[in-house]
């Protein structure tokens, strides 16, 4: 039984009921060329066995650096760019709390992250501040040779070096990468540090339940096993249930490219609990990566409710109509907050006197979705029961599963992603690095001299 349910209520005036079973059939197509792997991108779909396949030694091995890491460090810094390092980040910070005593806190470290842009002021600052911190990094790269966390963890590198010294860092450097191959592999055989895998059939955006995810979040102080379970949960429902209207995965992915096929070409993710800020920005590429080829794809957005319901929500109640929004339900919080009566009610707000701010909450969600949706706005709603680590293990493999459904639908390949390469190449052209003359030569031809 999955903790996850969805919602159909605000997409059934949207999509006619024999236009949604059209949809089901060729989302049930899809799912079982995922389980048999015949299609698109098959040599990628690792993931699909992966929260069942991991065992306690595998866990026990990324507990056990975490807690080296743990022993000895005040700081862990996650070099990775993409799915290096979003499904960790999307995991941690929906879980932390946002105003935390560290003397109250259990032994952990703080989360930071490099080498997922290349702003100069920021790594400059992250290397000044860490001058007086005790730290330790764990870069992620299957290749090592990714332009930005390859420049991050060079600068990383040599400010350890210098900080300890070169022989007193094989405890504070973890390797995710490639078993066997790869500059990153190759540089940390040399320097002795400990390594994790990559595994060779699984892509970065599906990577959360690796050691990509698991030792970052593993360190920050939650329960991976915990997650794996959910994760597991989630993986016999999706395989065993042959209901398509049972089969939540099927259900989504059928009910977006409905509507995608009717004209809703941009899905936002909406959520109303600012710590789900990173789980859009994991989604945002998962979807966007998967499905967003051959000029094809529903365009994946984010936004934060109630906070940009006085921003965004304009143009999501009065804008173009192309639009569709998946809404993240949280029934039950962690902590909740009563209102109690004032006696002069100047502020007008007596007649919440004895509610709590979830219910305010809860209603402001439905006030909401009824007014989308009476905008001309399809609203599927996924309700989760709170958010701990075992339903997040759920929500994640849900929506992995659900993608490459999805992106089988669509007729692309869920697992490459070709276009990214062309910002690197220009990039490497304009730099000057060797082998990228002609390139370099042809962009200037174009634009001029920059």
């Amino acid at each position: 039984m999955s903790n996850l349910k969805i919602s159909d209520r605000f997409v059934k005036p949207f999509l006619p009921q024999n236009h949604l079973e059209k949809e089901l059939e060729r989302a049930e197509t899809a799912r079982q060329t995922v389980l048999n792997r015949t299609g698109l991108g098959k040599e990628f779909l690792g993931w699909v066995n992966l929260p069942s396949q991991t065992n306690s030694e595998e866990l026990q091995a990324i507990r056990k650096a975490a807690e080296t890491i743990q022993s000895h460090s005040q700081y862990l810094v996650v070099v990775g760019i993409g799915g290096s390092y979003l499904g960790a980040r999307a995991v941690i910070e929906a879980l932390t709390p946002e105003f935390s005593h560290p003397e109250t806190q259990k032994k952990t470290v703080k989360i930071l992250y490099a080498g997922h842009h290349l702003d100069a002021d920021y790594h400059f600052r992250l290397l000044a501040f860490l001058e007086n911190k005790e730290f330790s990094v764990n870069v992620i790269s299957k290749s090592g040779t990714t332009t930005e966390p390859a420049i991050a963890f060079r600068l990383l590198l040599s400010l350890l070096e210098r900080k300890y010294g070169k022989e007193n860092i094989k405890n504070r450097v973890f390797a995710t990468t490639d078993k066997s191959k790869g500059a990153l592999k190759h540089l940390a055989d040399e320097y002795g540090f400990p390594t994790f895998v990559i595994p060779d059939d699984v892509g970065g955006r599906y990577s959360v339940f690796t050691p990509v995810g698991l030792l970052p979040i593993a360190a920050a102080g939650f329960s991976i096993n915990k997650l794996i379970d959910g994760a597991k949960q989630m993986e016999s429902n999706l395989k065993s249930t042959t209901s398509k209207e049972s089969n939540l995965a099927s259900l989504y992915a059928a009910m977006r490219n409905g509507l995608y096929g009717l004209g809703k070409t941009t899905e936002i993710f909406v959520s109303y609990q600012p710590t789900l800020n990173y789980l859009a920005e994991w989604w945002k590429q998962l979807f966007g990566e998967s499905e967003g080829k051959n000029g094809k794809g529903i365009f994946p957005a984010s936004v934060q409710f109630t906070t940009d319901l006085h921003s965004m929500g304009q143009y999501i109640q009065d804008g173009e109509r192309k639009l569709m929004e998946t809404v993240i339900k949280i029934e039950t919080p962690k902590q909740d907050v009563y209102l109690t009566e004032k006696t002069d009610d100047n502020d007008g707000l007596n007649y919440l006197a004895g509610k709590k701010l979830s219910e305010v909450n809860q209603s402001a969600i439905l006030g909401t979705l009824i007014a989308h949706k009476d905008g001309g706005v399809p609203c599927i709603e996924i309700i989760l029961p709170t958010i701990n680590e075992e339903v997040l293990g759920e929500l994640i493999y849900f929506y992995e599963f659900a993608c490459a459904i999805s992106g089988y639908m669509l007729g692309v390949n869920p697992f490459d992603q070709p276009g990214v390469e062309d910002y690197k190449n220009n990039m490497f052209a304009l730099l000057g690095k060797k082998g990228y003359e002609k390139r370099k030569e042809e962009i200037l031809s174009h634009i001029g001299p920059t």
